[in-house]
């Protein structure tokens, strides 16, 4: 389905899913607004992935409604690459699939992978890539048919540290520049405070809390509001 309305890129109205006889998504309301991002945060097998698949459109099986805009873009802990092709043909890939192919395709590649950084690494093969380059890669993909909404899974989870941090910096320049939509699943509390607008707490299948973060960017991890969010959200995770 369509979006009727302009300020929203997703949104989903009770959903309700089940494996089996677990009970995995309790009455879900989420909404994403157009150049907002909302983080999702809660302990494992609360349903974080689950959502995102219900958004992606990789999980049909639920009930309530679900509202989305054009085609959202995914992103995984793991880049998913194609070890066989290279990276233009990597990302490249993603616009294949929306029936744009040949130079036109590529020509957007090459001009993706130079905005996530990655512009003298055309030809490369993914095998021979970083785990920070293949993330970006992997960003590249997602973005190069300039979606509307884009979901990441943990997608700096395996990361080391600093990487991490040069990934979500590379992240919110990308979104302040294309503005699109975001639902990050996060299992870091940091990194939700320090790149959402607002984050929503998982436990159990619903979401326990909806907390907004209105911190000037780039946020400090070191100032007192930070702090102040930080230990609220970690008190809804039952973490003190």
């Amino acid at each position: 389905m369509s979006m009727t309305t302009t300020t929203s890129v997703a949104t989903l109205s009770g959903i309700d899913k089940w494996y089996g006889d677990s009970h995995v998504l309790r009455s879900v309301d989420l909404e994403v607004g157009r150049g907002e991002i909302v983080a999702l945060v809660g302990r494992s097998g609360s349903g974080k992935s689950t959502i995102l698949r219900v958004l992606a459109g990789l999980s049909t099986d639920h009930t309530g409604r679900r509202d989305v805009a054009g085609h959202p873009a995914v992103a995984f802990q793991e880049p998913r690459l194609f070890p066989w092709k290279s990276l233009r043909q990597n990302v490249s890939y993603g616009l294949n699939t929306a029936g744009v192919t040949g130079e036109p395709a590529l020509t957007a590649a090459d001009a993706t992978l130079a905005e996530v950084g990655l512009g003298d690494k055309l030809n490369a093969w993914p095998l021979t890539l970083s785990g920070g380059q293949a993330q970006r890669a992997a960003l590249a993909r997602a973005l190069v048919g300039e979606p509307e909404l884009l979901l990441l899974d943990e997608p700096f989870g395996a990361l080391d540290a600093l990487t991490r941090l040069s990934m979500q910096s590379l992240l919110l320049d990308l979104w302040s520049r294309h503005r699109f939509g975001i639902l990050l699943v996060t299992h870091d509390v940091d990194e939700a405070v320090a790149l959402a607008d607002r984050v929503l707490v998982l436990e159990d299948g619903a979401v326990i809390d909806s907390v907004p973060v209105s911190l000037d960017r780039p946020r400090d991890r070191g100032t007192a509001d930070f702090s102040r969010i930080r230990s609220r959200l970690l008190s809804a995770l039952g973490v003190h």
